[in-house]
C-alpha cells in the first residue's frame, strides 16, 4: 500500500510561481513512476507531467510545457511540482499518482488508469 500526500498551493497571482509537493510512504518509491494530473471544475481530470523511475525521464501536457517542472527527490521520497508564470486556466485541484509496476515511462504516462495510487489533492487557485 502506498499513500501519497500532497501539499503546496493556495491562492497564487496571476504570472506567479508555486511549488506543490508529494509525500509518499513505501520501500520501494524510486522504481515508482511518479505523475501529477489536475481537475479543474466543471472537467475531468488531466495529465500534467510524470517522471519516470530510472533515467528521471519526464513529459508534459502541452498546456503546460515550458513553465512547469516536474522532479523528484527519491531520499525524501517526494515528488515536486515547480510552476511558474501561472494562469488562471491552471486553476484547478491537482493530484499526485503513483505507478509501482515499474514499467517505462514511455507507454501510457498520461493515462489516469496507469497509476494504482492517488493523493487526495491540493487546490491551486491563480487570481488574475
Amino acid at each position: 500500500q502506498v499513500q501519497l500526500v500532497e501539499s503546496g498551493g493556495g491562492l497564487v497571482q496571476a504570472g506567479g510561481s508555486s511549488i506543490l509537493s508529494c509525500a509518499a510512504s513505501g520501500r520501494a518509491f524510486s522504481t515508482y513512476t511518479m505523475g501529477w494530473f489536475r481537475q479543474a471544475p466543471g472537467k475531468e481530470r488531466q495529465f500534467v507531467a510524470a517522471i519516470s523511475w530510472s533515467e528521471g525521464i519526464t513529459h508534459y501536457a502541452d498546456s503546460v510545457k515550458g513553465r512547469f517542472t516536474i522532479s523528484r527527490d527519491n531520499v525524501k521520497k517526494t515528488v515536486y511540482l515547480r510552476m511558474n508564470k501561472l494562469k488562471s486556466e491552471d486553476t484547478a485541484v491537482y493530484y499526485c499518482a503513483a505507478d509501482v509496476s515499474q514499467l517505462t515511462l514511455e507507454a501510457n504516462y498520461e493515462l489516469e488508469g496507469r497509476y494504482e495510487y492517488w493523493g487526495q489533492g491540493t487546490q491551486v487557485t491563480v487570481s488574475s
